[in-house]
């Protein structure tokens, strides 16, 4: 446990960022894979950061540590997690130069490039540097552990009305004196090293599938109510309590989901070197400020999404409880494992979400869906089937609820009703879909591809009216 003086400086833990990935589609051997790429300086930022905290009054917390030289900005091409490791350079306990830098990279103000030292280096410490010169709107300091060979920094912007010589008392007092050993202890466990680093010494390189996993616990190390469930293909974070066994299912759950989602709507792409991370936030404010975080706030009325971006499943635990969330996570894992399985394009509402709700009860579907009034409804299947997401998710709550329902029944149709239909028209419609939008990446022609002719799209809403009119 932290001491009781972390309540200075600890209070709200901020949601830590993963990067923002870029998919390349990769061809090795005659094999597909999906290979991430990311900018260096946000892979940096994001491996550095440590946790950041704020308080009701408006002041904010940033712990990072200084391991690695910030990368050259700029014009760089994007680049794999493996080989951004490969190139890292570590900063040297006499390199003032590099070490300000990754300063000025994560100061909540313009740093000082003449930094000043406390009147007394406190007990424990090699060097401790102040960067915030004049300005009083923040504490910007980086320190060297006497047991350390690892700059660590400290940004602590204040509220109004602070008085800067008594923060800056308590955070040399209460932070420096008292929280950073123990801080340091817990950092080092869960901290995503990189070149030079002792814990990689003789062992092989991490796969992409290992540094990401690397990357997701470190994002909560430092957050005391926050813990990390593995499984082969998945990494749950989550900060809801007392619900140990949930996690421990939720992973269990999600590799039988994982097996389902490929067996039913297969691609061309191996999947062998990506991992799900989904992470579970305790209450729907913190859910909240995750959204607009990472620039999501225009899904406020979600209960969960999937980010392509920074590959994440984001969720929190709804009122009514455990088995609402395991529907929630199963839906998002699809539009995890369909991202996935199309390289990162876009793909069309009424798959993609037609196939999430299809899974929220699990491998083999919905036990029973309401077949009252759809035939009505089945000249409106070639417009929906040809929406994009700003199409399907405009309207009233009530026209939106019934294009998620309409997307379902197609689902539920092509697993149980088509294969019914004479000679099987439709059975390779999932397949052929993929197969079209990695080539042409236009989820139109991807759809239009995979039903081929006009006269099959006519016979497929008139099997599917048929269907559900015998229901």
């Amino acid at each position: 446990m932290l001491l009781l003086a972390a309540s200075l400086f600890f209070t709200n833990p901020s949601p830590m960022e993963m990067p923002r990935a870029q998919a390349y589609l990769v061809k090795e051997k005659g094999v597909y894979r999906l290979e991430d790429r990311f900018d260096k300086t946000d892979l940096w930022i994001s491996r550095t950061v440590d946790g950041s905290w704020r308080d009701d009054d408006g002041r904010e917390f940033l712990l990072a540590t200084l391991a690695n030289v910030v990368p050259p900005i700029a014009k760089d091409a994007p680049v794999t997690r493996a080989d951004f490791v490969a190139g890292l350079s570590p900063i040297g306990k006499k390199d003032s130069e590099a070490l300000f830098y990754a300063v000025d990279m994560l100061s909540p103000i313009a740093p000082a490039e003449e930094f000043s030292r406390p009147h007394q280096t406190p007990r424990g410490y090699k060097e401790v540097r102040y960067y915030q010169g004049t300005n009083e709107s923040a504490i910007v300091c980086a320190y060297l552990p006497e047991k350390s060979e690892r700059w660590s920094f400290a940004a602590w912007t204040l509220a109004d009305g602070d008085d800067f010589a008594e923060r800056l008392k308590t955070f040399e007092d209460e932070f420096l004196a008292k929280e950073f050993p123990a801080l340091d202890k817990r950092r080092s466990s869960g901290a995503a090293p990189g070149k030079g680093d002792p814990r990689h010494a003789k062992k092989a390189p991490p796969g992409e599938r290992e540094l990401l996993r690397a990357d997701a616990r470190h994002s909560v190390a430092l957050y005391d109510t926050w813990r990390v469930t593995d499984g082969d293909e998945f990494t749950v974070l989550d900060d809801i309590g007392s619900a140990r066994s949930f996690t421990v299912s939720v992973t269990n759950d999600l590799k039988r989901m994982r097996a389902a989602y490929a067996a039913t709507v297969p691609s061309p792409i191996d999947g062998s070197n990506v991992l799900c991370v989904a992470r579970i936030f305790a209450s729907r404010k913190e859910y909240l400020d995750a959204l607009e975080a990472n620039d999501h706030d225009d899904m406020e009325w979600s209960a969960a999404y999937w980010s392509p971006k920074r590959r994440e499943l984001v969720a929190y635990l709804p009122p009514d409880g455990s088995e609402k969330l395991l529907e929630t996570i199963r839906h998002e894992a699809f539009h995890q494992y369909l991202s996935y399985a199309t390289s990162m394009i876009p793909t069309s509402p009424w798959l993609n979400e037609g196939y999430a709700q299809y899974f929220e009860k699990g491998p083999d579907g919905p036990d029973f869906v309401d077949p009252a009034d759809l035939v009505t409804f089945a000249e409106q299947l070639p417009s929906l089937m040809a929406m994009d997401y700003d199409e399907f998710y405009e309207g009233t709550d009530r026209e939106r609820q019934l294009k998620y329902r309409l997307a379902l029944t197609i689902a539920v149709f092509l697993e149980k009703g088509a294969p019914e239909v004479r000679f099987a028209p439709f059975k390779d419609v999932k397949r052929d879909y993929v197969d079209a939008l990695i080539k042409t990446k236009d989820m139109r022609q991807a759809t239009a591809a995979a039903f081929k002719t006009e006269d099959n799209m006519k016979l497929f809403v008139s099997e599917w009216a048929k269907y559900w009119k015998e229901q």
